[in-house]
């Protein structure tokens, strides 16, 4: 039987012969010693003769006296049948005048195989299938926005910076880099926002910080870093929001956005990190004339959520103020030279595992409590010193 298109399992058998031996010799062997020992219906030959067995197929060499190879028997017979068939096979032990051996290596079903090859198939086309029905239609969609958002955009003052549409009449204002930052925040609609456009802080951006609330939300790159120092040496910046680590503002998500907004800080944080001096401004008034509210103090879950992705560790003073951010491998070189600073540190809160080195290390430089993503194994917990772990 050439044709193998019905056909349902492969036998698939190896073989040793202690001896010279080639293709037709074992097939011989097969037909001879098989004859006649699982009867009639299961006769190799017959078998054959009616196409529910294949074409025999081995592959033997010869090397020092010793033949080996691969024996392929194509079965259209069921499953049963076809297990009875190759145990048989097993049986055969000599090849000629020489000793054999022949072990079954596996019984592979050759439809499952096709079937999982035309699932995948299937698969790539319909993946195909989709990108081509939708493709044009999304291509459309967000050149669409793309064009809504460069509309909604404004130029503002003397610097001609660009701006969402919002940023005359809101109390409260959103500073970023450039004007890909702009845009992004307008597609997920929020226009009271406005650029630098570098790092040279314009007069009109430092004119509307004394006015409004004001956020500085900058990429979270050696970049960003530049901006934020510049804007709070320069403007009137009430809170502070990031980017994740090594990411711009105009990458982000709708869904980043929010959060990192959301989780925006009191500016007053990172002028103590870079050592910033200034005199604390005056309230901003609403439309109303009414006292804007002071941030509330967030808690330790909430800050090591802040951190979540950034390697980064914070150490706090009793009223929640940032006395110290550096990144998770320096927590240990940190804390071996605490006692020489003049701060008081009560929590180190990081984004990272809770280990015994640290957790020793946080007894003898006065931390009072500790706070991360899980504790190490086979740690032990200093009775002086409070642990949190964010699960």
């Amino acid at each position: 039987m050439e044709n193998l298109d019905a056909t349902k399992y492969l036998i698939k058998a190896k073989i040793e012969v202690e001896g010279v031996a080639e293709g037709a010799d074992v097939i011989g062997a097969l037909f001879g010693q098989t004859e006649g020992l699982l009867g009639e219906d299961l006769d190799l030959r017959d078998l054959q003769r009616s196409s529910k067995i294949g074409r025999i197929t081995v592959k033997i060499s010869s090397e020092r006296g010793v033949s080996s190879g691969t024996i392929g028997v194509p079965s259209c017979l069921d499953m049963v049948e076809t297990s009875l068939l190759a145990a048989a096979i097993e049986t055969v032990d000599r090849v000629g005048p020489c000793r054999a051996k022949i072990k079954i290596d596996k019984i592979e079903d050759v439809r499952a195989n096709m079937r999982k090859g035309i699932a995948e198939r299937a698969r790539g086309l319909l993946d195909n299938l989709i990108k081509e029905s939708k493709g044009e239609g999304v291509d459309l969609l967000k050149l669409m926005k793309e064009n809504l958002r460069v509309k909604e955009a404004i130029t503002y003052g003397e610097e001609s910076l660009t701006a969402g549409p919002n940023i005359s009449k809101s109390d409260s204002i959103i500073v970023v880099e450039g004007r890909s930052d702009v845009l992004n925040l307008l597609r997920c609609g929020i226009k009271n926002v406005i650029a630098v456009d570098g790092t040279n802080i314009p007069q009109t951006v430092a004119d509307l910080t004394k006015e409004k609330t004001t956020t500085a939300f900058v990429d979270g790159d050696r970049g960003g870093e530049l901006i934020l120092k510049e804007l709070l040496e320069r403007a009137d910046i009430d809170f502070v929001a990031r980017a994740p680590q090594n990411v711009e503002v105009e990458e982000m998500s709708e869904k980043q956005i929010v959060k990192a907004l959301r989780n925006k800080v009191p500016a007053t944080q990172y002028l103590d990190i870079y050592g910033i001096k200034r005199k604390p401004p005056e309230r901003k008034a609403n439309k109303k004339g009414e006292k804007r509210h002071e941030e509330k103090k967030k808690t330790h879950e909430e800050i090591l959520e802040d951190l979540s992705g950034t390697l980064k560790a914070r150490i706090l003073n009793r009223e929640g103020k940032i006395i110290k951010e550096v990144s998770v491998r320096d927590i240990v070189g940190t804390l071996r030279n605490w006692s020489k600073k003049s701060e008081e540190g009560e929590s180190l809160v990081f984004d990272g595992i809770i280990t015994q080195r640290i957790l020793d290390l946080a007894v003898s430089s006065g931390i009072k409590r500790v706070v991360g993503v899980k504790m190490g194994g086979r740690v032990k917990q200093p009775a002086s010193i409070e642990v949190l772990v964010k699960d």
